[in-house]
């Protein structure tokens, strides 16, 4: 069996957020307006089978791991690309800044807004309900935010960690990060995210705060036909 890193929605949705968890025996998901995610285990055509009943025609779902061999009624949206997994080990030095504040129900117009714009496909109306979500405002602006996505023992993710173009380059996302980072550290779980290789820009600035690469995570697009 391998760690739990390794296929971290099935992870998720077997603990932290199993309330969320629309599951089979084999397969789990998490509802379309919380996240687009699906995980299976183990990967195999029976698993994608089960997968198949949790899924609504033409809606197009995420793996973040392992995928089951697919065969109808599965089409591959777009094929499996590899992403950076990351995890921090360390507190990290966290740059002065304006003050960050937890992100509430009132304040998800704005979330919603900023995602679309910045953060897209990823994040759902009810996203929020995952974890903490911090933000750093300019006068009504929601100019850049970051929180918590899957958890499971000892684990949470970062996610959502977006900054208005307007806003970019003045350390709001690596302040926010390293906040979220320290908290999490001080509670004894391990922080970990997901980068694309192609967000160079993101990937460099993870690793020059103190992530170090744990593995190439796959994650693959699929749509049930």
């Amino acid at each position: 069996m391998g760690h739990p890193l390794d296929n971290p929605v099935w992870a998720s949705l077997q603990s932290h957020h199993a309330t969320f968890a629309r599951r089979s025996t084999r397969a789990a998901r998490y509802p379309a307006d919380v996240a687009p995610f699906v995980a299976v285990e183990p990967a195999d055509a029976q698993s994608a089978q089960e997968l198949a009943q949790l899924v609504d025609p033409d809606e197009t779902v995420l793996f973040v791991g392992p995928p089951p061999p697919l065969a109808a009624p599965w089409q591959v949206v777009e094929p499996t690309v590899m992403i950076a997994q990351m995890i921090c080990d360390a507190a990290l030095p966290q740059p002065d800044g304006p003050p960050m504040i937890r992100l509430s129900a009132a304040h998800r117009p704005d979330v919603l807004d900023l995602t679309a714009r910045v953060y897209p496909h990823y994040f759902r109306p009810r996203t929020v309900e995952l974890g903490r979500y911090f933000g750093i405002y300019d006068g009504n602006k929601l100019a850049a935010m970051a929180g918590e996505r899957m958890r499971f023992d000892g684990h949470t993710e970062l996610s959502a960690i977006c900054t208005d173009p307007a806003y970019l380059g003045r350390g709001y996302a690596q302040r926010l990060v390293a906040m979220l980072t320290n908290d999490i550290l001080a509670r004894g779980i391990v922080p970990f995210l997901h980068v694309s290789h192609q967000n160079a820009r993101a990937k460099s600035l993870y690793l020059h705060m103190g992530y170090r690469m744990r593995a190439d995570i796959p994650l693959l697009a699929v749509k049930r036909s």
